[in-house]
């Protein structure tokens, strides 16, 4: 029996597309944000990054929904889009005010981290041409329907942005499901996003409205507990390690309460400094666990859309052979990519990604 039933690819114009905000991302290397004179700027978004990676490794046909202010920011923002072979014809334009009083584009400073100092950010995106999309504003049903969308992802970063754009969220997902596309969804609980709005009383409210109609649902032992109101019995939250036990118990019970997940999909990542973790993952589909290749002591350049790029992995596998097993270790294997490189989206190559499954080591090949 499948586990994903996807449209056909004869009849839709993409393979996926993504919901979510595209900032650009100021990088001071070495240095930390407030003392950096300099900086090295790309583009990231935590649903975008997913299109960008199915798109770049993958070969699949995506695009990104989002909003941009009309200037140079957002021109260069597209740029970089563009450059990531994701289609921008679904980025809605805004017109700019010339001070950014009442619309802008997002930014975002990074510090990777190193040893003992943890990455950390520095988000400056309020009043975002994005996050002031509302319902109506997206032609859902010339997307979906007329063109034909494989699979939809967007996540609770999105969604936590302002009011509508939880509703522009509901939205997407029930048009989504009305033409038979897959839909899947990163939880990705950033308390910075809701403690100003309601907390994990407002991100629970929001997402109980979004998760019944998911098919992938993505995030960790936090997020279920922050966003869905989800508890692992016999877990403390301030021990260091998951009870995994516990966890895969608590899964059993969200789908009880949401039969519509059809995979669950769990990053494993114990931290031992910033630049060295254990890497895995696991999914849970069909009442079984399916565990990922395991990357012990996985050396990290940059950690930052590991995830991202772990739930391309993920979807790249489950979209080519309906297979948890193999989408796992797609993902597991994408994600660790990922992190070796700067930068929140993938610069690997599908022939390095099965490499990593079949066991290739990191000798130079010449």
């Amino acid at each position: 029996m499948a586990l994903i039933n996807l449209r056909k690819k004869e009849e839709c114009a993409f393979d996926m597309i993504s919901l979510g905000e595209v900032m650009l991302r100021l990088d001071p290397g070495e240095m930390r944000v407030r003392n950096a004179r300099s900086f090295k700027v790309w583009e990231g978004g935590g649903e975008y990054n997913v299109a960008r990676g199915l798109r770049r490794c993958f070969g699949m046909k995506t695009a990104v929904v989002t909003a941009l202010a009309d200037n140079d920011v957002g021109r260069l923002v597209e740029d970089f889009i563009l450059q990531g072979g994701v289609d921008t014809s679904f980025i809605k334009w805004v017109p700019y005010d010339g001070t950014g009083r009442t619309v802008r584009n997002g930014l975002n400073f990074t510090e990777r981290g190193f040893g003992i100092r943890g990455a950390s950010g520095v988000s400056d995106r309020g009043n975002t041409a994005v996050s002031q999309l509302k319902p109506g504003d997206i032609d859902w049903d010339y997307i979906f329907g007329t063109l034909g969308v494989r699979w939809l992802h967007t996540g609770g970063i999105f969604a936590a942005l302002s009011e509508t754009a939880a509703e522009v969220t509901i939205e997407a997902v029930k048009a989504a499901k009305k033409y038979g596309t897959i839909v899947s969804y990163d939880l990705n609980y950033r308390p910075s996003l809701w403690n100003d709005i309601g907390g994990k009383e407002k991100a629970r409210e929001v997402n109980k409205k979004i998760a019944p109609y998911i098919d992938v649902m993505i995030g960790n032992e936090e997020d279920f507990t922050a966003c869905l109101g989800f508890e692992i019995e016999g877990n403390d939250e301030n021990l260091k390690s998951l009870n995994l036990d516990g966890y895969v118990k608590m899964l059993g019970e969200v789908c009880k309460i949401y039969p519509n997940f059809k995979v669950i999909a769990t990053t494993l990542r114990t931290v031992k400094t910033a630049t060295v973790n254990d890497w895995s993952a696991m999914v849970f589909a069909d009442g079984r666990v399916y565990k990922g290749l395991e990357l012990p002591g996985l050396e990290i350049l940059d950690r930052v859309g590991g995830g991202d790029s772990f739930a391309s992995g993920l979807i790249y596998g489950l979209m080519t052979y309906d297979d948890a097993q193999k989408a796992v270790n797609y993902g597991v294997a994408h994600g660790a990519l990922a992190m070796t490189t700067p930068g929140d989206t993938s610069t690997a190559r599908l022939k390095e990604v099965e490499g990593i499954i079949s066991g290739a080591g990191a000798r130079v090949q010449r």
